[in-house]
């Protein structure tokens, strides 16, 4: 303490920022500073500047969310209670947001970690065709004709039934509204998953006046993409709406074939769509399977100027799936043929256009007539690649090697995740990423896989 400071005055003013809350009859203490965090419309804020310091609420409870306000993390105490007690509460103080953070927060995904914590069970009989997450790990989930959405916590769950006979593709915009299309039904739909209502059916005016299938949907921070193909199949495009207004913004990619064969390069619609932020580029892949093979293409498009600024086209072990990640600036596929992972460094698609094997380059063939990677998914989150083969899954890690952002060749190393009894089953048919959780699907199963990090605290 400075030698002119008074002990009296400090003493006072430590004191001042000391406020006692009597919560259920039991007394805690804390300061001014740690409850003004809980936000301007929570009553604890208030209580900081208040007088009267009673609440008639759990003080177990209470303990628990006041440590949540100390250090942004729950205590590990915290598994003691049961989850929608524990949610209840902060509803009440009006600080869900807070426990969402600390428990959904997706700087907290551990890949390494990673275990099988719940099974979501869905209603009827029909297994998930596609899941959708949002961003803090809210779930929906496509089977048969319905939609079940599952909140945060993955305790609360709602179903609504939609106008499709199975949903094909499905893009959460929020927790509580969904875009979702069919590849034999017209038209994109914007759901309230709510309500259980359609906010707005999106359409694409070909030039045969047929119906308008969705193959795809992607989005940005701002745009909204789909892909369209005509009912009569001989015609697609990607349409670019307004995310908030769902007005039209732009078309690119509108093909018109004519008596073109399915070799065509415009005759393939696009299946997948994803954003990439970095380079302002959206990337648009699809393939199709005919007597004589996989053909498929992966394209860049500059929605901007509305043009390709890179594309491949891929025969000879065409992908299975496709992915491209913007913390890795890359593309990823598993081949269809091999079963084998691959990259394509973004960073380098102007000197060179060929893939880079992960495993066993030699592995170039079919074995013995059998099609390795068909049915194969990869996706990519934060820095790591996860490969569904089969019931189990690949994780491939980058090694950095001498300076960073060498453009010298890259180097990945596989790896194994979560527990041995958590693995095998039957095949893997969707895999999705949200907030601190991995989800997956698996053929015939009415049932949704949670992954957590095992490291992390909470419930």
């Amino acid at each position: 303490m400075p030698s002119n400071a008074n002990p009296m005055q400090s003493s006072k003013s430590i004191e001042s920022n000391v406020v006692t809350i009597d919560v259920g009859g039991q007394i805690f203490q804390t300061t001014k500073q740690t409850l003004s965090s809980a936000g301007p419309k929570s009553i604890l804020s208030r209580l900081a500047e208040s007088s009267h310091r009673f609440i008639d609420r759990d003080p177990e409870l209470f303990s628990v969310l006041l440590s949540l306000l100390r250090t942004g993390n729950l205590p590990s105490k915290a598994k003691a209670f049961d989850v929608e007690d524990l949610v209840e509460e902060s509803r009440f103080y009006n600080i869900e947001s807070l426990l969402i953070s600390s428990q959904s927060n997706p700087s907290q995904f551990d890949a390494f970690n990673l275990e099988k914590s719940l099974i979501l069970p869905l209603n009827g009989r029909d297994s998930p065709s596609v899941i959708a997450t949002t961003q803090y790990g809210t779930l929906h989930v496509a089977h048969g004709s319905k939609i079940t959405s599952f909140d945060w916590s993955m305790r609360k769950k709602s179903t609504i039934l939609t106008q499709f006979t199975a949903v094909d593709s499905l893009l959460a915009m929020s927790p509580g509204v969904a875009a979702a299309g069919a590849t034999d039904f017209s038209g994109l739909q914007v759901l309230d998953l709510e309500k259980g209502y359609v906010k707005e059916t999106l359409n694409w005016e070909n030039v045969t006046r047929s119906s308008s299938t969705v193959q795809a949907i992607g989005s940005s921070s701002e745009l909204l993409f789909v892909s369209f193909e005509s009912g009569r199949r001989n015609s697609n495009s990607i349409m670019v709406y307004d995310v908030n207004s769902l007005s039209p913004v732009t078309e690119i990619g509108h093909y018109e074939i004519y008596g073109a064969g399915i070799d065509s390069d415009s005759a393939i619609p696009a299946t997948k769509l994803s954003w990439v932020s970095s380079y302002n580029l959206l990337m648009a892949s699809g393939s199709h399977s005919d007597i004589s093979g996989v053909l498929g293409n992966i394209k860049l498009w500059d929605i901007r100027s509305g043009s390709v600024v890179w594309e491949i086209k891929e025969k000879a072990d065409c992908f299975s799936d496709v992915t491209v990640s913007d913390s890795l600036s890359a593309i990823f596929k598993v081949g269809i043929n091999t079963g084998e992972v691959f990259y394509m460094d973004l960073r380098k698609l102007e000197e060179e256009s060929s893939w880079t094997c992960f495993g066993d380059n030699k592995r170039k063939a079919v074995v013995n007539g059998k099609k390795e990677g068909v049915g194969c998914k990869i996706e990519s989150h934060s820095n790591q690649v996860f490969c569904g083969k089969g019931g189990d899954i690949e994780l491939w890690s980058e090694v950095l090697m001498g300076s960073r952002g060498s453009l010298e060749e890259r180097v990945f190393r596989k790896n194994s995740i979560g527990r041995v009894k958590d693995m095998g089953g039957s095949r893997i048919t969707n895999l999705a990423f949200g907030g601190n959780k991995m989800f997956m699907t698996r053929n015939g199963q009415q049932s949704v896989e949670v992954w957590h990090s095992s490291s992390r605290g909470g419930f």
